[in-house]
């Protein structure tokens, strides 16, 4: 882990600017660099004259991904092992964690946050401007309809909440903008931030789009260029994307438009793995698991200060790294942070040299358990209970406990999916494999290597061991939005 303070690696009188864009449940195989049925140009034109990350990861659902960005801190560190954030439970990002935004503005950026927060909003000390960010638009909780910004039916656990809205322009709600589709709205008001701003003085602005989440939503001018594709779900999602990528070069225009683009650091990122919507080709498994389809993400970077441009980079890398890297870029200091998990990996991504990352923690969750509790004796592994479902990266090797989710393989096609259906899952509660040699995690070697597995699981048992309990608090009947005027927001 780094904790420095270091000079702007820029090499520029003026420190950058930084643009953080977050793609939400965007697959492996859903950007068109990777051979994509989806027309994805201006993301890929970035990406080509960058430096494209193919061996970055990201945690498996939308919150704990978003906090570990923020925080550079692993998600076993503050209690979010478990699940996502809920607009129903009194949870949150804990006011204690120090966040990317609060350093940067210690560096005398401008900051802002246009799109989706997911990091808790049951108290207003939780909101994104109490948390860094000078300005907030967009919305708080997991998901919503792309139009009307309401939270449908099918991400909620409570009926209360269904119909609830959930748009806002700082601390009011937007409702101005019912009707407008989110993706549009977000680029609008990111250009808009753009245009207005001091291009003398640093700003980050991060844009954690709604896209490609659920439920799927586009203007029929984006869906019919997919008219080619059968299933209506598919040309739905593709429609999505490519919606997603005009706005990407529609903000890029306005940073050159504005003269802030040769002083520009811009990151593109996946929260997590496609859902089943999407495709995480030729990867394992989806969004929610801890195969690599779900872990391994879409990453890039693209910058006129980038030391050696247009290269695939195949370091190790992972989320929580951004931290101290944009604290790095910024010409900031990571002192007064709580001890991180992320590395400075600036050097890796501008000059390709070698990642000081050698492993990561995917996850433990010990809220999730196969059924038999005495599994690690069975297995012959007292270190640590396989029955739990974790994940742990070591250099080449990946272990996996417990339930790691849905193990297929799914490849989208113009006719619709097809699936390659996992075999030898039912009953089993521990894998290993190379994932250099073997990315697809088609080849369990477990029996063949017993002395890495149990390596592996002594460090499953010492990451464990530093974690807090994890904070998963009942739903609060005083959040039922029926009783804030229909809206989602602070409760308590």
């Amino acid at each position: 882990m780094e904790t420095s303070s270091t000079q702007c690696p820029c090499e520029k009188a003026r420190k950058p600017h930084i643009v953080f864009i977050l793609a939400d449940d965007y697959g492996w195989n859903d950007i068109g660099y990777h051979s994509s049925l989806i027309q994805t140009p201006n993301l890929d034109r970035l990406a080509q004259e960058g430096v494209k990350l193919e061996n970055y990861y990201i945690q498996p659902i939308c919150s704990p991904s978003r906090a570990q960005l923020m925080t550079g801190r692993y998600q076993i560190r503050y209690g979010m092992q478990h699940s996502v954030l809920m607009s129903d439970r009194p949870h949150g990002l804990p006011l204690g964690e120090v966040t990317l935004p609060q350093v940067l503005k210690e560096s005398g950026y401008a900051t802002h946050i246009v799109g989706k927060w997911h990091l808790g909003h049951f108290k207003k000390e939780y909101l994104p401007t109490w948390r860094g960010f000078d300005t907030f638009f967009g919305f708080l909780g997991g998901g919503e309809d792309y139009f009307t910004h309401r939270i449908p039916n099918e991400i909620v656990e409570t009926p209360e909440t269904y119909r609830a809205f959930d748009f806002w322009d700082g601390s009011k709600p937007c409702l101005s903008e019912n009707g407008s589709y989110s993706t549009h709205v977000f680029a609008r008001k990111s250009i808009d931030l753009i245009s207005r701003h001091d291009k003398d003085k640093p700003m980050f602005l991060y844009l954690p789009f709604q896209a490609v989440h659920a439920p799927l939503e586009a203007p029929e001018e984006f869906i019919n260029k997919y008219t080619h594709i059968r299933s209506k779900n598919m040309r739905t999602y593709a429609g999505v994307t490519t919606a997603m990528d005009e706005a990407v070069g529609n903000i890029t225009r306005a940073l050159k438009d504005h003269g802030m683009w040769e002083n520009t650091v811009l990151i593109f990122s996946t929260d997590n793995g496609a859902s089943k919507a999407g495709s995480n080709w030729p990867l394992r498994g989806f969004k929610n698991t801890l195969w690599e389809g779900g872990v391994r993400g879409v990453g890039f970077v693209s910058s006129p200060l980038l030391k050696v441009k247009q290269r695939i980079s195949d370091a190790l890398l992972h989320i929580s790294d951004w931290f101290p890297t944009i604290v790095r870029i910024a010409g900031g200091s990571t002192f007064g942070t709580k001890p991180l998990d992320g590395y400075d990996v600036w050097d890796t991504i501008s000059e390709g040299t070698p990642s000081p990352r050698t492993e990561i923690l995917h996850n433990i969750d010990p809220l999730i358990a196969a059924t038999n509790s005495d599994a690690s004796k069975i297995h012959g592994h007292s270190t640590f209970n396989t029955s739990v479902k974790a994940a742990i990266r070591v250099r080449d090797w990946k272990l996996l406990t417990g339930n790691p989710g849905n193990g297929d393989w799914q490849l989208q096609t113009f006719d619709g999916k097809i699936k390659e259906k996992s075999t030898g899952v039912r009953g089993k509660q521990l894998w290993l494999f190379n994932i250099r040699s073997d990315p697809q995690e088609r080849k369990d070697v477990s029996d063949e290597y017993p002395e890495v597995v149990q390596r592996l699981l002594t460090k499953l048992s010492a990451y464990n061991q530093t974690a807090v309990p994890v904070y998963w608090p009942d739903i609060d009947p005083r959040s039922n939005p029926a009783l804030h005027g229909d809206l989602v927001g602070p409760w308590i």
